[in-house]
């Protein structure tokens, strides 16, 4: 999801993944910091080119080197999870932090997370709930869904579920998968069950495997039938990821 740049315009690499890649490592090769930003996610994903985690990590450092943000943040997604190199997150948490001074949206929120969860960094919700309101600023859908999460719980913010429910559905009309859930809920609070039904079949069209293990069974257990019947869907994509 956190692509370096989109192929194209479009944001689609095209019908011939390997030429475009062999484009991109020239345009890399000869100095562009958003190739070789590009070049590293294509190398981190196999995609038109062979996976090299990393070789990856080495044209996300030299585009970072032009002060990149997303290559920036892509060294630190690399840090954090093994790709390429050792885990290190205290690293990673630095390599967030300096995307997001930089003003990305995906930095302010990866670095927002290691500090919700206190991973290579002292845990601190009130600093967490900052970034994902700056980030959610830049129109970033899953800070939106976190911000969510705060009001509902009353964490760090006095609870709120009107303002949590607002922020649920900006997550989900901006596309993320938690955030459409989470609005699908909430419309099944307030009775809309057609609504809910909506939403749970965008959520299905992106979810991953391990969110739909985790929802199907919540889904299966309610008294309406449409969001029983969208739980056997879930559970149905579930298995056969």
């Amino acid at each position: 999801m956190q692509s370096a740049r989109p192929g194209n315009e479009s944001g689609e690499i095209g019908d011939n993944p390997r030429a475009y890649a062999r484009w991109v490592m020239h345009a890399a090769q000869l100095g562009d910091a958003d190739a070789q930003a590009t070049l590293g996610q294509l190398l981190l994903e196999g995609r038109g080119i062979q996976k090299d985690e990393a070789l990856a990590l080495s044209w996300f450092r030299i585009s970072a080197r032009q002060d990149h943000p997303m290559a920036i943040n892509m060294i630190g997604r690399c840090l954090e999870n093994g790709w390429g190199c050792e885990i290190d997150l205290p690293d990673a948490a630095e390599h967030y932090r300096k995307a997001g001074d930089l003003g990305l949206d995906w930095g302010l929120y990866n670095y927002g997370q290691l500090l919700t969860r206190g991973r290579g960094v002292e845990r601190d919700l009130v600093a967490a709930y900052v970034l994902f309101e700056q980030a959610a600023a830049k129109g970033h859908a899953k800070s939106m869904n976190l911000l969510g999460r705060f009001h509902h719980e009353g964490v760090v913010v006095p609870k709120d579920v009107q303002l949590a429910r607002q922020w649920y559905q900006r997550s989900a009309e901006a596309g993320d998968f938690r955030g459409q859930y989470n609005h699908a809920a909430e419309l099944v609070e307030t009775g809309d069950e057609s609504q809910a039904c909506l939403w749970l079949e965008r959520a299905l069209a992106t979810a991953t495997p391990g969110f739909l293990q985790a929802a199907y069974p919540v889904l299966l257990g309610s008294a309406l039938s449409g969001i029983r019947d969208m739980g056997l869907r879930y559970q149905r994509q579930a298995q056969q990821a």
